[in-house]
């Protein structure tokens, strides 16, 4: 069955769309585990609601669902963010429930006209900390921009204290479990899902973690993944990585075409474990950028490790490069290591697309052809120099 149904309670069901062979979202982040969307039903007692809706390959099982709960009349359609995978039923619905209404925010509505063409008509805007009544039942709404789109926002269940935070601390995970049942798979997903889409906006989301601290939350819900009886297992880990603490770790992504390169990561890796330094290295060529992206949101030091191809970085290293800037870690320290063949302005291309970190650049290490003893030398100093900011960095944690 494509969609799971849960009843939470008298008067909430999930409806979760599972997507286990879906490989890519947007066509860039790899899906290892597959994904699901997540959909909630809300039965006041004079109105009904449907929080957020489905990824359009998925509509008609969204449909079938509703039927067999004897839905036939459905009030209000609230969506919490535009991006289809949540939003893309809307039209579907409409035609099934025409006497329902779009709840939802002004630009939220502006990009559902855009990417829908629901008339204006069909909505009811609100702002923030607006409620709305089903009943017995009142829905909150609570602005939450940049989590990670312009639009979104969080719907909060008072009566019931359960917070629907839509992609806000959700998971790729194709499971059909209504709560965590492997705290450990599921904070891996969470940590992965933290580090590909929300990382960038670790500034709005301290902000969004304290307006949820002003609430009572017994259930969060979001619209991927598990829900959470556990509020505080999603919420301390998120506060910890939009944290400005780092770990004493040292990531070093590379590319290596004839092994000079490895060669000197390898070294460095060797000199920075043995001064208790935890180094993770990623081969370009073979890494999951997910597994990437998250290892970056703790390491205090990234390194990026390149041969020259014609006069700039092998491509697989710029484009990876261009990944760690727009997810912008809050790394402390970077450097730029490898070898070239006759010249080349690698490390000026490389420095240019790191400008969205906050990051002391550690003097670059460029050798000639093969690592000979002097280049030791070099990347002795380059890992003495690492050391010693880790030493002294008082936002390092052990």
């Amino acid at each position: 069955m494509s969609v799971i149904v849960h009843k939470v309670n008298d008067n909430v069901h999930l409806l979760r769309s599972i997507d286990a062979n879906r490989k890519l979202f947007d066509e860039l982040i790899p899906l290892p585990d597959g994904t699901s969307y997540n959909a909630y039903l809300i039965k006041g007692s004079e109105k009904t609601a449907l929080i957020d809706t489905t990824y359009p390959p998925k509509i008609e099982f969204l449909t079938n669902r509703l039927k067999e709960l004897g839905v036939d009349k459905l009030d209000y359609i609230i969506s919490n963010h535009a991006e289809q995978d949540h939003s893309g039923a809307i039209p579907k619905l409409l035609e099934i429930y025409p006497e329902a209404k779009i709840v939802t925010n002004a630009k939220c509505k502006a990009l559902i006209m855009e990417f829908l063409l629901v008339s204006d008509d069909k909505f009811i805007v609100v702002g923030d900390r607006e409620t709305l009544s089903l009943g017995d039942k009142t829905l909150e709404f609570i602005l939450a921009p940049w989590v990670h789109w312009p639009d979104t926002m969080f719907t909060y269940l008072k009566e019931d204290k359960i917070l629907f935070s839509c992609d806000f601390l959700g998971s790729h995970l194709a499971i059909d479990d209504l709560f965590i049942t492997d705290e450990d798979n599921v904070y891996k997903a969470a940590k992965r899902y933290y580090a590909e889409i929300m990382m960038p906006f670790r500034a709005h989301i301290k902000k969004h973690l304290e307006k949820i601290d002003t609430l009572e939350v017994d259930l969060i819900m979001p619209s991927h993944g598990p829900s959470y009886q556990n509020p505080d297992f999603i919420l301390n880990a998120y506060k910890d990585w939009a944290s400005d603490n780092v770990k004493n770790e040292v990531v070093i992504a590379y590319v290596s075409m004839y092994e000079s390169t490895r060669m000197m990561v390898d070294y460095l890796s060797q000199i920075l474990t043995s001064n208790k330094i935890t180094v993770k290295t990623f081969d370009l060529i073979k890494t999951d950028i997910g597994e990437l992206a998250m290892d970056i949101v703790d390491a205090a030091t990234i390194v990026i490790a390149s041969p020259t191809v014609l006069t700039g970085a092998h491509p697989v290293a710029a484009n990876a490069t261009y990944l760690v800037n727009a997810l912008r870690p809050k790394t402390k320290f970077a450097s730029i290591i490898g070898s070239f063949g006759w010249g080349g302005n690698m490390v000026e291309q490389l420095k240019g697309m790191l400008g969205n970190l906050k990051v002391e650049l550690i003097e670059p290490v460029m050798i000639k052809g093969q690592p000979k003893e002097a280049d030791f030398a070099l990347l002795d100093s380059l890992a003495k120099e690492i050391i010693n900011k880790h030493e002294n960095s008082m936002l390092i944690k052990a």
